[in-house]
């Protein structure tokens, strides 16, 4: 883990660089310049943007010559170093400046050009081709959308580039791409495309950013916080989705804050953090009650109570608190729409988890069942991840026959 922040601090000192229009050489000469040394080359500035080491002495001559405040640096590379921080210690836009750096996009800057000029009502398609791929991504498979959200998405970013409009426009065009781009990624993510999603994620906090919607932002760092707590990057997990939260604030409407709070409770989860992970579910269920009289974004449309006991059980699953986890997945699985099948697939998986953890691997095996035969349809680099789980969690249980009958038929 150290290694992965490393390389990310050494992402965010290129990103400063290249903020400044200095090459690696010119930034080699100005350190020497600065401290009055000729031991800086070209070489040693490239080793510290590949996570090669952490410049610790340089780091009061980089913040004069980058720009920044030394204390920001600090803070970046105690991180790099794998120190824990105390909450608080980086802001919500330290973090993600940190943690997203947005240098070297292959879809390109966000750079209005003079063109055919747009109006409203092109900008407002976005969001609506947007809100389509998110219904569809209810019910098609990930690999069937997959090009789709991707030709979408640099679609809207050439109309933004390449046409005039009005500011308004303007905004309204930038959130359609943060919307657009939101999708995308986790489409890109549930493919397995996990680089791929990175890219649209970030891309879509520039234009969330640049657009001033700062609910949408928190959606798309969320997002990507969430992936990295699947992917192993469990701290970037966790530091992500708190300065999501916290970036988009209080004044975001409650089911978008319920989302954010379910997103850190996960992270906490995955982190092995269960106090911090049960106070997150709190809080997203007193957000979720504050949003009954009042509308949230559509891209919001799926956040409800039913969902967050579905986090609930998750969190219970993953923290070993069967007892609380299988009654509840119970109570929802039985009056979930069936025709959403890789969330009901995903559901499935953890009943068959917490099935198992309380001892009851007949019904462990029937869930389980169920849950496969639901996947060999719907595919999915998530349900096809939960199905080795789910295989192997049984496999302590090989000896009940309604078991065994279970693993034989899928062990290959």
């Amino acid at each position: 883990m150290t290694s992965e922040r490393r390389r990310r601090f050494g992402e965010y000192l290129a990103r400063l660089r290249l903020a400044t229009r200095k090459s690696q050489r010119q930034l080699s000469e100005a350190l020497c310049l600065i401290s009055g040394t000729s031991s800086v080359t070209r070489n040693e500035v490239s080793r510290w943007e590949r996570g090669g080491r952490v410049p610790d002495d340089w780091l009061p001559v980089l913040a004069v010559a980058l720009g920044v405040s030394l204390e920001e640096l600090e803070r970046a590379a105690a991180y790099a170093r794998g120190e824990t921080l105390p909450d608080g210690v980086l802001s919500p836009v330290e973090t993600l400046g940190y943690l997203l750096p947005d240098h070297g996009e292959s879809l390109g800057p966000l750079v209005s050009e003079q063109g055919r000029r747009v109006g409203r009502s092109a900008a407002e398609g976005l969001a609506s081709r947007a809100h389509g791929l998110r219904l569809a991504d209810d019910v098609v498979a990930s690999g069937d959308l997959l090009g789709p959200a991707f030709r979408e998405l640099r679609g809207a970013v050439r109309l933004y580039r390449e046409t005039s409009h009005s500011e308004d426009t303007g905004r309204t065009l930038l959130t359609g791409i943060g919307e657009l781009a939101q999708i995308a990624g986790w489409i890109a993510s549930d493919a397995g495309q996990h680089a791929e999603a990175e890219r649209a994620y970030r891309l879509g906090v520039s234009a969330a950013r640049e657009a001033g919607d700062l609910s949408l932002v928190g959606n798309l760092a969320g997002s990507l916080a969430y992936q990295h707590s699947n992917t192993g990057r469990e701290d970037e997990g966790v530091s992500l989705a708190r300065a999501a939260r916290e970036e988009a604030g209080d004044e975001a409407p409650g089911t978008a804050r319920a989302l954010y709070s379910d997103r850190v409770a996960w992270a906490h989860t995955m982190a092995g953090d269960a106090q911090n992970a049960m106070r997150a579910l709190g809080e997203a269920h007193e957000a979720l009650t504050d949003a009954e009289d009042s509308t949230g974004p559509i891209w919001a449309y799926w956040v409800s109570l039913e969902e967050l006991q579905i986090m609930d059980a998750r969190v219970y699953t993953e923290l070993h608190r069967p007892l609380r986890a299988v009654p509840l997945l119970q109570e929802v699985l039985d009056r979930y729409d069936s025709a959403r099948t890789r969330e009901l697939a995903l559901y499935l998986s953890w009943l068959v988890i917490a099935l198992a953890d309380a001892n009851e691997p007949e019904e462990a095996a029937s869930a389980a069942r169920r849950m496969l035969d639901l996947t060999s349809d719907f595919p999915s680099a998530r349900t096809a991840e939960r199905s080795r789980v789910v295989l192997t969690k049984l496999e302590d249980f090989r000896d009940v026959p309604e078991v065994r009958a279970v693993l034989d038929e899928h062990a290959a």
